[in-house]
């Protein structure tokens, strides 16, 4: 798995979200350096976790949509007497 970036904007957004929780839910006032190095942690630590479930959840809408191709295909055939 390659190394989880964000753009510019995306980890300003992202530092900006830390540090409105800390103070609403924390009660407590978090810098924008430690806010960063936060989100720099959960990403390198956590991110791989949910990064695994994003494509647990992928497949799983996938094969959904392969089984429906699979009967669609199915319902195609004409009866020859090699049919099940």
């Amino acid at each position: 798995m390659n190394k989880i970036t964000f753009s510019t904007a995306e980890k300003d957004l992202l530092v900006s979200k830390i540090e409105s929780y800390f103070h609403a839910e924390l009660n407590q006032e978090i810098g924008q350096f430690d806010a960063e190095f936060l989100l720099d942690f959960f990403s390198q630590e956590l991110g791989a976790y949910y990064y695994n479930r994003g494509l647990s959840d992928a497949r799983t809408v996938l094969a959904a949509k392969l089984d429906d191709v699979d009967a669609s295909i199915y319902e195609l055939e004409k009866p020859t007497e090699f049919s099940k």
